[in-house]
């Protein structure tokens, strides 16, 4: 599984799929606007390249920034309101905090030198000039190349306005055979039709057919996939027919935008019915999806889904849909501006609301179904697939979202993925869809009552407790309006979580016996009867009731292990080794919460992490190694502000913390121990987890 962008110093910037042609010229005004400006915006119409150049300037000049190159793709981004939250997902930047996301970004990239690559801002253009006029103003040190069919008004940016590539005949002296355009269609020829070369016999048809698609890229690679069924001479002349058509004998009449449309179009043509059908449906899809999405969603009468694997198959063919492997299975998707034509078509038809509800009931199901199997052998796959379906989960929820009829559905398809908000680190964005959906739906139901206790559960996630009562009481209070006794239990469970955070034992002592009582049948497994056990074992820590806290945690654990259940079962391991480490069984202790910083590797989770990391410095101190234990504790520190309120602000947490400082000062002195502790504040996440699980030595960082 790749790790978060964020836990990696060198950043997230993609690999290079193809060759890139010519350009030259524009690539060196690039990288000497960048260090003339921190801001520079590529510009141009869809299809002209924008994206490639800007990744191809971005790999050129990225040894110039020590901390790395971060893309953030803003194109299946519809709600301008999550712009900030996508960049600080692409940063890496943990989604658990209750932290405003504008503080957060900023302390982030404060101290950093690195370039942001923001892609596709031009149906975002006021959110990304406010975000990316922010970030230049807080971040001294970042730089920022933006993409987008507009310039975005900042302060200082340097627009670049991207022409189409030169075509034969622009310059005089040029061979056709050095030709931008003409390379590139050589380029994307030769991988359609290995056998194929420009040669003497060829190269007027293919001028012609550079100059008749203007130069632009994504025309000129469309065209270039007709290879498989028809000559340059075949394509240029129907080409030509399709030209003609649309703007007349006149050729100069034809603006460059209509040009893409028109290659596109002709493309759209040459595709059967039924595929364009299919193409027309899949539009509905944000980012990429898997073919039994494809079959559900677009299957009709009219396009049975016996026939989609083959109708996938043409289009990928046709390199209308590009196809991919992944760690959850094979994944299609469609470029951005073949989706936005594909949209077109589908609101031409007529079908855009009813496909955007076979979209959403889809998602639903993997919802619920990913529910159901959380606490049970499939959970890393799980939160793998959820991380991979984030995109559409997006769309359905903002299809729910905007209409009050489905406001109900959306609860429901929000409480459901409970599990992804709080353990696959998506914690401020079901936070704020969750806050949206209640909102908007303020009748008591079932329905109502559980994005209740899932909004309990998550802002408990997020440390805030006060905000977590709020949404724990009023489900209880709805749930016995309702009838909902689950609802009721698992708010309860919630109050007890907060009453723990809060440091009230014996309230928390209370009211999670309780839930775990009710749960005993196992009903709700997890979010219900795993955390209440393992939330009352570190209670019962807290008031020396170890070797009842120790006896319920073996419990816990053998029930996970017995469901298949990791997740779960590294927090109550981590809880094993706070007792051990409390009753002097010190080598145990080690070895048992480095398994459970081991198992938060599979869900990068953060805050499993820290509190891992934690319990590593103390460790470390208890041996007498002050170096190790402030380093991971400075470490530890550093990555809690990411996640979101240092140690919950909680008093069980803190004390523990102080202590930890306290006998690190008494071994090191106030000044080796500030350096220590500094020390392990410069790791990024991976490196401060591999070197508390012993993996590494300390990395050497520069300050500053």
């Amino acid at each position: 599984m790749a790790t978060p962008a964020g836990w990696r110093r060198e950043g997230n910037l993609p690999a290079e799929l193809t060759s890139f042609v010519g350009r030259d010229r524009l690539l060196a005004t690039v990288r000497q606007r960048l260090q003339d400006a921190r801001l520079v915006t590529i510009t141009g119409i869809g299809g002209v390249g924008k994206t490639r150049t800007a990744l191809r300037a971005a790999h050129q000049v990225s040894h110039q920034f020590p901390d790395g190159v971060w893309y953030v793709d803003l194109s299946r981004l519809q709600d301008p309101t999550m712009v900030r939250h996508a960049v600080n997902s692409a940063l890496g930047i943990p989604d658990q905090s209750a932290r405003p996301e504008a503080e957060t970004l900023s302390e982030w990239l404060s101290p950093r030198q690195l370039l942001l690559v923001v892609d596709s801002c031009e149906h975002l253009i006021d959110a990304c000039a406010e975000l990316i006029d922010r970030v230049l103003r807080d971040a001294p040190r970042v730089r920022v190349l933006a993409t987008s069919r507009q310039s975005l008004g900042v302060p200082g940016e340097q627009s670049i306005p991207i022409a189409p590539l030169r075509v034969p005949g622009e310059d005089a002296a040029e061979s056709p055979f050095v030709n931008e355009s003409v390379q590139l269609f050589a380029e994307r020829a030769t991988s359609v039709v290995p056998e194929f070369v420009v040669d003497e016999d060829n190269i007027t048809a293919v001028s012609e057919l550079c100059r008749r698609l203007d130069g632009i890229p994504l025309a000129i690679e469309l065209a270039s996939v007709r290879l498989r069924a028809l000559s340059v001479e075949q394509i240029l002349a129907l080409l030509t027919d399709r030209f003609s058509l649309l703007a007349g004998a006149s050729r100069t009449a034809l603006p460059r935008h209509q040009t893409l449309r028109a290659a596109i179009g002709w493309s759209h043509e040459l595709c059967e019915p039924a595929e364009r059908l299919l193409w027309a449906r899949l539009s509905i899809f944000s980012g990429d999806f898997e073919l039994e999405a494809v079959r559900y969603v677009c299957a009709s009468e009219d396009l049975p889904a016996e026939r989609i694997v083959d109708l996938v198959a043409g289009l990928v063919e046709k390199s209308i849909l590009l196809s991919g492997n992944e760690r959850v299975g094979v994944r299609y998707r469609l470029l951005d501006t073949l989706r936005h034509y594909g949209k077109e078509w589908l609101d031409k038809l007529g079908e855009g609301d009813w496909v955007r509800r076979r979209h959403r009931d889809y998602y639903l199901q993997v919802a619920q179904r990913g529910e159901h199997a959380w606490s049970g052998p499939r959970q890393v796959y799980w939160f793998s697939r959820m991380r991979q379906e984030h995109d559409n989960i997006r769309a359905a929820l903002d299809y729910c979202l905007r209409d009050a009829q489905e406001a109900r559905t959306g609860l429901e398809l929000l409480s459901s993925l409970w599990f992804m908000w709080v353990a696959c680190g998506f914690a401020r964005e079901g936070r704020l869809y969750l806050e949206r959906a209640l909102h908007a739906c303020t009748e008591p139901s079932k329905e109502r009552c559980k994005a209740l206790w899932v909004l309990a559960y998550v802002r408990n996630a997020q440390g805030d407790t006060k905000a977590a009562l709020e949404a724990a009481e009023q489900c209880a209070s709805d749930a016995v309006r309702v009838g909902d006794s689950i609802a009721v239990i698992l708010a309860t469970k919630m109050q007890g979580t907060v009453a723990f955070l809060q440091g009230d034992l014996h309230k928390a002592t209370a009211l999670l016996g309780v839930a775990i009582e009710f749960h005993r049948s196992g009903r709700e497994l997890n979010p219900g009867l795993l955390p209440a056990i393992a939330e009352l074992a570190v209670v019962l820590t807290q008031q020396n009731e170890l070797a009842e806290a120790e006896s319920l945690l073996r419990d816990c654990r053998q029930l996970c292990t017995e469901r298949g259940e990791l997740w779960l079962r590294s927090y109550a391991i981590w809880a094993t080794a706070t007792i051990e480490r409390m009753t002097g069984r010190t080598e145990q202790a080690v070895l048992n919460a480095q398994e459970a910083l081991r198992i938060k590797r599979h869900f990068h989770d953060v805050l499993g992490a820290v509190l891992a990391m934690e319990t590593l410095s103390g460790l470390a101190a208890d041996q007498g190694d002050g170096v190790r234990a402030a380093r991971i504790l400075g470490a530890a520190q550093a990555n809690w502000k990411l996640f979101g309120l240092p140690l919950f602000g909680s008093p069980f947490f803190g004390t523990e913390h102080e202590a930890c400082v306290k006998e690190c000062k008494r071994l090191l002195g106030e000044e080796a121990f500030v350096a220590a502790y500094q020390h392990g504040g410069t790791m990024n996440f991976e490196e401060a987890v591999s070197y508390a699980m012993g993996e590494i030595d300390a990395p050497e960082v520069t300050v500053g």
